[in-house]
């Protein structure tokens, strides 16, 4: 699906860019006459009291017609000359001429037919009916990213172009989606693909009073014709009394007897008319104003999604890596099947499949969805995917388990499967062990367990690439280095050391952008903005430490808002990143990019907050309770080795409890006499916590994994007698970590 939204929307971008600003300028004709017009109220004006009035000022009347922005149009002929005015119905004064201007006219040409007549409709159709698809497809993808339905208002995840072309595109997508198909249906009866219903007229009346013409305000049918409904009176010639008035309004056609004023051969629109005409009113607006202007404005993003989509398609085609010396599935001794979304696990596999390759083994690497029915000389499958959303498959991978049910397992071939993902998300690598439980279930035999790769790391691949080798018997040596990310430059600007005592270096440090040069950088200024990108408290900064291309993750506590960026960081003996953070001076520069975590924050509402951690995981937690400007309940259980060393944010939590951000705090420290762990805090305040949670609260934990499990496992003794588990409160989606 991503591939036919990605190539519909390159083959059709100029043409759907023209389509769209072309109706966007259309969009503005409905609303500017009807400001010009006076419309009555429903039952306030007749038909045959606005003929009247218009007899006054035109004796030659010829036809009335009125549009359905409300603008009264009078053909007449005077002095042996004809005409055509604008008129007040009020007064059936004359206004102006009806000259209408080339400008509208030659738009609804180019909108409609590209100048071309009958080729130009056909182009149109088919931009309209392209547009529609990737409409529908652009919903469909879109739901799957953020991970379904109820996450569809969530924080985008992805670089600044993939978060403004998704974010355009859910806010514009229902008026986009209803411009094409309403399009669509009316090319479609256009060319009489659909019936419109617009050849049923009534038949001529076949015998008419013949009496003398009576005055037009005097005719019944015209005074039970409401002014709101008309389209188009056509008037009698004159001096020939067997003919008749010709009457259309929005309900139905027919002919009134210009001496009796009785209404002949009335024929009521059909459901094939009514359907086109609010089809026709729904995609121009005459008549809804409003609606033709929200459409306009909804038309203009076609721009933006065009160009944000085609950027987006491009870092996709140049990040996709080229498989050098690629065997064909028939010749292959050893099959990779890649599954990726955005192209980062295809370079984990071209590692592999040139370190298979230099060993001497036939190698034939694909994309998951286009495996093949028949591999005869295979003797193993590797497997490495990622996992999309909320536990899905990403794009190249997601047919392959419908294509598996077609593939017999070669008898002497066996498997492994290699999953990639972010240990941060709830759905780490499931995706993978979906992928494995598939190909046991069909009766194929495992090279060895399933094993997953966190983050990207090079030394895990290594690691597996170490276990892998002996399997087959060859000398397995992988070693990857990821894509540089892109990434910002940020200067240090302030620093709070903690830990020395304790032999536990621990800094909370804080970021300015460095200020952009050129245009970009006056833009900021302009705007007042601090030149930050867009990140909440519990997103993650990636740091690219000097002379690697692998980034490191640090939970942010601040939000941009904030105007800096804010991390805590322990320094780890041999760390590369911790140790690059900890000896940087201020003033010094870093390297690092955004990573939106919408998975690890606080719900929103008033329902109390528990927040619990340990070492830095309290950052995210700090930065929770500071925007907690609302003052909602929030409880705050923390461990560290010693206050007198390593009460990281102590002054911070005193403003927060004396102000009412922090309701309470239970801290407990293991390297002092009678020390305690976080979780002991947790179990002594078991009966609180049991009061907080039948109140609705939700729990946050933020820390290392030992850490986290002790949670887990307290908090379950805690939840017996509400009869409650962690596991109910995840589902519930009460229970959030953000774990290292």
């Amino acid at each position: 699906m991503r591939k036919l939204h990605s190539l519909l929307g390159l083959w059709v971008a100029v043409l759907a860019v023209v389509l769209a600003l072309s109706g966007a300028i259309l969009s503005l004709d409905p609303a500017l006459e009807r400001q010009s017009n006076t419309l009555a109220a429903n039952g306030q004006t007749s038909v045959a009291v606005l003929a009247g009035r218009v007899a006054q000022h035109y004796p030659g009347v010829e036809q009335i017609q009125r549009t359905p922005s409300g603008s009264v149009i009078v053909y007449y002929r005077r002095d042996g000359q004809t005409g055509v005015d604008h008129v007040d119905p009020q007064t059936g004064q004359g206004i102006a001429p009806h000259t209408g201007s080339p400008l509208p006219r030659w738009m609804k040409k180019l909108h409609r037919s590209w100048l071309l007549d009958t080729p130009g409709r056909v182009v149109s159709g088919l931009t309209a009916l392209a547009m529609l698809v990737l409409s529908v497809t652009g919903t469909v993808l879109l739901v799957r990213r953020v991970g379904g339905w109820r996450h569809l208002a969530d924080p985008l995840r992805g670089n600044l172009v993939q978060r403004w072309h998704t974010q355009v595109g859910r806010v514009v997508v229902l008026g986009l989606l209803l411009s094409a198909l309403t399009g669509v249906y009316l090319s479609a009866a256009t060319f009489a693909l659909v019936p419109d219903g617009m050849q049923d007229d009534p038949d001529f009346p076949s015998a008419v009073s013949g009496g003398p013409a009576a005055p037009v305000t005097a005719l019944p049918a015209l005074v039970a014709t409401d002014l709101n409904h008309l389209r188009e009176l056509v008037y009698p010639n004159p001096g020939d009394l067997s003919d008749v008035f010709s009457l259309a309004t929005d309900q139905g056609e027919g002919y009134v007897d210009q001496s009796t004023g009785e209404l002949l051969s009335y024929l009521p629109h059909g459901g094939f008319r009514q359907t086109y005409e609010l089809i026709y009113q729904l995609h121009t607006g005459e008549g809804l104003w409003w609606l033709g202007l929200l459409l306009g404005v909804c038309a203009l993003s076609v721009p933006v999604l065009s160009a944000t989509g085609a950027l987006t398609w491009w870092d996709r085609r140049q990040s996709m890596p080229r498989i050098v010396d690629n065997s064909t599935a028939n010749a292959a001794d050893t099959v990779i099947l890649v599954g990726s979304e955005n192209n980062s696990t295809w370079g984990f596999a071209n590692t592999l499949h040139e370190a298979l390759h230099k060993t001497g083994l036939r190698v034939h690497t694909t994309a998951m969805n286009q495996l093949a029915t028949d591999y005869p000389q295979a003797e193993r499958f590797f497997i490495l995917t990622a996992t999309y959303g909320d536990g899905d498959a990403p794009s190249s991978a997601n047919q392959f388990l419908a294509r598996l049910g077609q593939l017999k397992s070669p008898s002497k071939a066996t498997f492994a499967v290699l999953g990639f993902g972010d240990r941060q998300f709830p759905q780490f690598c499931k995706f993978a062990y979906d992928v494995e439980a598939a190909l046991l279930a069909k009766g194929w035999q495992r090279l060895m367990d399933i094993d997953t790769i966190d983050r990207q790391s090079g030394q895990a691949f290594t690691r597996w690439g170490n276990a892998v080798g002996p399997l087959i018997g060859q000398d397995l040596n992988l070693v990857h280095t990821p894509k540089r990310p892109r990434t910002d430059a940020f200067t240090l600007t302030e620093r709070d050391d903690y830990g020395e005592a304790v032999q536990a270096s621990t800094s909370i440090v804080r970021f300015a952008a460095v200020s952009a040069q050129g245009l970009k950088g006056s833009l900021a200024r302009l705007f007042g903005g601090a030149g930050l990108p867009h990140f909440e408290v519990g997103d993650l900064l990636g740091v690219v430490p000097p002379g690697s291309a692998i980034p490191r993750f640090y939970s942010l506590a601040s939000k941009s808002g904030d105007g800096f960026l804010e991390i805590c960081v322990r320094k780890l003996p041999g760390g590369l990143c911790s140790e690059f953070l900890h000896g940087l001076q201020l003033g010094g520069r870093m390297e690092g990019f955004i990573q939106l975590h919408p998975d690890f924050r606080p719900v929103a509402g008033k329902a109390p907050v528990i927040l619990i951690g340990a070492g830095t995981g309290i950052g995210p937690l700090a930065g929770f309770i500071r925007n907690n400007t609302g003052q909602h309940p929030m409880y705050l259980y923390w461990g560290g080795r010693d206050p007198a060393s390593d009460f990281l944010y102590k002054p911070e939590l005193d403003t927060y409890l004396a102000d009412g951000r922090l309701t309470g705090l239970h801290a407990a420290f293991s390297r002092v006499k009678e020390g305690a762990h976080v979780q002991d805090r947790v179990l002594e305040d078991a009966e609180q916590l049991r009061q907080l949670l039948e109140q609705g609260g939700q729990v946050l934990v933020c820390g290392g994994r030992a850490m986290a499990k002790n949670i887990a496992q307290a908090l379950d003794e805690v939840l017996v007698p509400l009869n409650l588990s962690v596991a109910t409160l995840k589902a519930q989606g009460r229970y959030r970590e953000d774990v290292f």
